[in-house]
């Protein structure tokens, strides 16, 4: 997760008229510009438990357009699928869809919304019926399409900089990387790993993945045994929470680099890890990419080339992050989190002047 830096400027809870389901918008900050942050459609035990899911990736959005230098902050959209409740069918998800459209058109712009767990670019397209303040639609409905290959790529380039950063050797042949998650970003990451000669371990709950593995020449291990593994590096590409005080005691791997948000149950794992030698990357540096290419192309009217520079500059980035948490003894989640609210005050402190 990313440390808050300042309380969230507005949350609405609404009930979708359509579907009847609880819909939490949360913009953490407009400070830089227009809030960025996906939709995320999941099963939650409570409406407050989804409350606190989208105001930590909120603020963890702020964050990461912070970082990556973006004219943005950072929301999140929740949709409270109840434990216990059947699957949505296509017409209630259709709805559902539409109902958030409506809820986010209510914020006149300050808010714009993407895909995030539960969604993809056909459910984009579904929302701009009812809103145009969307990213990452269809190709053919003129958006960026899937944020998943340049999360990938942002995250492959973060990995290869942190193996140089820790061995001096440019590139991942040879490391030992296992990966936590084989969704639409992990098996891209994946298969990008193994291209580039790194030794797999990875794991998914979903067993079906274990064919993936069986193509990369991968090895499967179960979910609470990766983490646990003498890896290079870690690379939690699933949910969050991930690392929590027991995992923690028990990381056997160089360095955590991955593009899952909140890969950290609280930001003090950060001081824990380095205490042990491992180097954290923060997961808002490290996943920016989806974000990046999504502004590049659909808002500053860049073509595919540049969008893609941008995203490789990510990596460059986090080198930098890195080399000034070396030099001042500090953690890399402790100094990317200090430039994020250097820009924030920067921008507070021009406007009282104006």
């Amino acid at each position: 997760m990313a440390a808050a830096l300042m309380s969230p400027e507005e949350v609405t809870v609404q009930v979708g008229r359509r579907s009847g389901l609880s819909i939490v918008i949360a913009v953490d900050s407009t400070l830089l510009g227009p809030a960025l942050g996906g939709c995320r459609v999941r099963r939650y035990p409570s409406l407050d438990s989804g409350r606190r899911d989208a105001l930590s990736l909120a603020s963890a959005m702020t964050v990461k357009a912070a970082v990556a230098g973006l004219a943005h902050g950072g929301g999140k959209t929740a949709v409270i699928i109840p434990d216990g409740a059947p699957p949505l069918d296509s017409l209630l998800r259709r709805d559902l869809l539409l109902d958030v459209g409506d809820a986010v058109e209510t914020y006149g712009g300050s808010y714009l919304i993407g895909p995030d767990l539960g969604t993809g670019p056909n459910d984009m397209d579904v929302l701009a019926e009812r809103t145009s303040h969307v990213l990452c639609r269809t190709e053919r409905a003129h958006g960026s399409g899937d944020s998943a290959p340049a999360t990938a790529l942002g995250s492959y380039g973060c990995i290869s900089a942190v193996h140089q950063y820790l061995t001096g050797s440019a590139g991942v042949a040879g490391a030992r990387v296992g990966i936590v998650g084989l969704g639409s970003v992990g098996r891209r990451l994946a298969q990008a790993l193994a291209d580039g000669g790194a030794h797999l371990v990875v794991t998914d709950i979903d067993a079906s993945c274990r064919a993936l593995a069986q193509q990369l020449g991968a090895q499967w291990v179960e979910p609470d045994v990766l983490p646990t593994l003498e890896l290079d590096v870690l690379v939690p590409a699933a949910t969050g929470g991930l690392i929590d005080d027991e995992v923690a005691d028990r990381l056997r791997c160089h360095a955590v680099v991955g593009p899952a948000n909140n890969q950290l149950s609280g930001d003090y794992l950060a001081d824990v890890l380095h205490r042990h030698g491992v180097l954290w990357a923060p997961d808002y540096v490290v996943g920016a990419g989806g974000i990046v290419n999504a502004v590049a192309r659909e808002l500053d009217g860049a073509d595919a080339a540049e969008a893609r520079a941008r995203v490789h500059r990510i990596a460059a980035t986090l080198s930098s992050v890195l080399d000034d948490a070396a030099q001042h003894n500090r953690t890399p989640h402790g100094i990317a989190t200090d430039r994020a609210r250097e820009r924030l005050r920067a921008t507070t402190a021009s406007a009282d002047v104006s």
